[in-house]
């Protein structure tokens, strides 16, 4: 399902008991919005109060950025433990019922959303990169402008904060 406000995004992640966000690589990339990526992945886990997953080499840099991630995970391994239902989740809580994934390489985005998509029918997947994903439960439209994308991020902190 394509999302295209950012309020609405912001109700799916209110509504989630246990959602989590995986934040891949691509969050230290520079100069393509007006802020960092990594300023919009901290913002939000900080907003909504959602546990964070690093994979690659992205700890270092979010703990600068005063975010200390729940676990630090390659991408496979955290993928293998989402599709257990008996995995107890980041927090030792229970299993997620909404991944949030942002900042990861396309291609390998899709493999993992497919993997989840049929063998994690009890997991919703949410993703916040600026292509559509179409193997996502919610994705972005395609943002063919990188304004709009950062107009959208916006207003999905923005509502989060609202609450």
């Amino acid at each position: 399902m394509i999302i295209e406000e950012g309020g609405q995004y912001a109700d799916l992640i209110r509504k989630a008991k246990r959602p989590l966000l995986i934040l891949g690589p691509r969050i230290l990339e520079d100069g393509i919005l007006d802020k960092p990526l990594i300023h919009y992945a901290t913002e939000l886990a900080k907003v909504a109060d959602i546990p964070v997953c690093a994979t690659a080499h992205t700890k270092k840099k979010l703990l600068e950025q005063g975010l200390t991630p729940e676990c630090a995970y390659d991408l496979v391994e955290i993928v293998n433990s989402l599709k257990s239902l008996e995995w107890s989740g980041v927090k030792r809580e229970g299993n997620h019922d909404l991944v949030l994934f942002f900042g990861i390489r396309t291609d390998l985005l899709q493999q993992v959303l497919s993997t989840l998509k049929h063998y994690a029918p009890h997991l919703k997947t949410a993703t916040l990169d600026k292509y559509y994903s179409p193997h996502a439960s919610y994705s972005l439209p395609d943002f063919l402008h990188d304004k709009k994308w950062q107009k959208f991020l916006d207003a999905i902190i923005a509502n989060l904060k609202e609450v």
